[in-house]
Formats: structure tokens, sequence, C-alpha cells
């Protein structure tokens, strides 16, 4: 029995995710056919939205407001972004047109637009990154999406009353509630309830295993979106290629800014825990690489299904398996040291 629990200690994120899997399966014989659409819903519109808000509000708890500002590899990271974004919008729209590659180039689209995922703070700090510099990223990401995806979105696929403004405002009622109220919830808290909050932030992992919940729950919605696409083959192919492409671009790129423009941090001697001191260009990297690669994927199936060809909306779930694999490795590599 302790060989068991120290199997699933270890490989934690790989456990969650085969249970995603297995959840699937298991819903699927369990809950009426008629239901199932409610079912779901109440998954991706109730359950994921909580446990999303307890892991962002448990990340505010813990960063002091006044830590929360830009640095240079935050500007970097966010032109970068962009730019790839502009890109692959800008190649979707005048490249020789064919129906599959055009699909492909809106997949890359929503793999480099979507915002930072919240849980990438919990793998920040299990990492050894800086929580401050990726809870900014994840504000400041935010607002790019929101200026700069409804206008590309528009000319790359045009829909019936879905112009610029309709689509900003969407983004932005999709986007804020998450992320405002958690923020405003945790100073109220770190104001006027500071017992409180010190007796919250003293439940070792907690903001992890919330995540390690979600993200059960978000590979059993990744599940049912790819199996019952009913996407042609080699369309399913390709958007798991590009997505997977996109992911290793994306950590590899913020790994290497947050290496280039460092984010000053504490030199060691200031440091409580001596054997937890990780050089400033490793955590800036990790922070960095977080904050690039991680995507809040359950975003991506959302904007693939409203504003681009639905077929697109597929990626969001290869990238959600890829992100995670990589993430799980890192962790790996982390226990191991």
């Amino acid at each position: 029995m302790n060989k068991i629990f120290t199997f699933i200690r270890t490989w934690k994120l790989p456990v969650a995710m085969l249970t995603g899997v297995l959840l699937y399966y298991i819903f699927g014989a369990i809950v009426p056919q008629d239901s199932e659409n409610d079912f779901y819903y109440t998954i991706s519109h109730i359950f994921q939205p909580t446990l999303i808000f307890s892991m962002l509000f448990l990340s505010f708890l813990k960063v002091e407001p006044k830590n929360l500002k830009p640095h240079r590899w935050h500007g970097i990271l966010l032109l970068t972004q962009g730019s790839l974004f502009v890109l692959c919008s800008l190649a979707a729209m005048y490249l020789p047109e064919t129906i599959n590659g055009k699909i492909l180039w809106e997949g890359a689209m929503l793999c480099f637009i979507c915002p930072t995922a919240t849980a990438s703070a919990v793998i920040v700090q299990k990492l050894g990154g800086s929580l401050s510099g990726d809870v900014t990223y994840i504000v400041l990401c935010n607002l790019l999406v929101s200026a700069l995806a409804p206008g590309f979105l528009t000319l790359v696929e045009p829909h019936s009353g879905l112009d610029f403004l309709t689509e900003f405002f969407m983004i932005m009622g999709k986007v804020f509630p998450l992320l405002l109220c958690p923020l405003f919830v945790a100073l109220i808290v770190r104001h006027y309830a500071p017992k409180l909050k010190d007796r919250m932030l003293q439940i070792k992992d907690l903001a992890f295993y919330l995540w390690l919940v979600a993200l059960a729950l978000a590979i059993t919605v990744t599940v049912r979106t790819i199996v019952e696409s009913n996407i042609a083959l080699g369309i399913l192919l390709g958007l798991a290629a590009i997505s997977a492409v996109c992911c290793i671009i994306q950590f590899s790129l913020g790994r290497a800014i947050g290496k280039r423009w460092q984010q000053p941090t504490k030199p060691q001697s200031e440091c409580k825990n001596k054997g937890e001191y990780i050089a400033p260009i490793e955590r800036s990297a990790i922070t960095a690489g977080q904050a690039f690669g991680q995507k809040n994927t359950v975003f991506i199936i959302w904007m693939g299904l409203v504003f681009l060809n639905p077929v697109t909306s597929v990626v969001g779930g290869f990238y959600s398996i890829w992100h995670n694999l990589v993430n799980s490795y890192q962790l790996y590599k982390k226990g191991k040291r």
C-alpha cells in the first residue's frame, strides 16, 4: 500500500490525467444520454470556474500587491505572443486558401493568443519560479488578449452579428470575472481577515491539489471533445501536430526570454531556506516558460467554437495534453533533484 501511495505522489500529474480519461468513460456509463450535455455544462461552467477562482484567489493571497509589477521580460513576452498571433492570422488570411490549411493556421492562432492558465501559478511555485512574476503576466496577458484578439478574429473568420466591439465585450466578459473577482476578494481578506488568510495558507499545497482535480476534469472534457468531434482523421492529426509544435515553441521561447531578461530576486543570503535557493537565471526561466507555455485550454476551445471554424476548438484539447506532459516532466526532474 505504501508503494502505491509513493507512486501516486511521484506521478501526480499523469495519474490525474489518466483519471480524467477514465472519468469520461465512467460518466458515459452512468450519466443518461439525454442529460449528458447538461452534465458537462455543469462541469465546464460551474465546477471548473469555481476551481479556477479558488486557485487564483489563493495565489493572490500569497502575493503582496506591491510585488505585482511588470518587469522587462513581461514586455518582451507580450510582444512575442502578440507577434506570433498576428503572423498566424495573416497566414490564415492571405496564404493560398485550402480548407485544411486554414484550419491549421487558425489552430495555431488560438494556441498563441490564448491567455496564460491560472493554474500556471501553482506549477511555478512547485518548480521554484516567481509567483508574483507569473501572476503579473496572467493579468497583462488577459489584457493583451482582450485588446488584440477581436480585430483579427473578425478578419480571419467573419460571422454575421459578430463585429469587433461585440467580440471585444464577449472576450472581456469571459476573461475578467474570473480574473478580477479573485483579486478583489483576496485584497479584502488580506486587509480585513488576516487570521483567515494565515489559516488558509497554512494548508500545504492546497492550490496544487485543487489543480489536480481541475486537471482531471479538464482532461475529461478534452477526451469528450476529441472523441465526439466527428472530424476527419487527417485534420485531427494535423491539429495535434500544430498544438504540439506551438507548445514546444512557447515553452522554449519563454525560458529563453526569461534567461535573457532576468527578473530581480533575493540573494541567497536573504533566503530563509537555503536548500530551496534557485539561481536568478533559472528562476526567471521557469517563470517565463510557464507564463508563455501553460495555457487556459478551456478558453481555446471556447474561442474556436464561437469565433472561428468550430473544428479548430479541438486544438485546445490536444494542447491540454501536451502542456501537462511538459509539466509532468518538469515536476519529475524537480523531484529527482
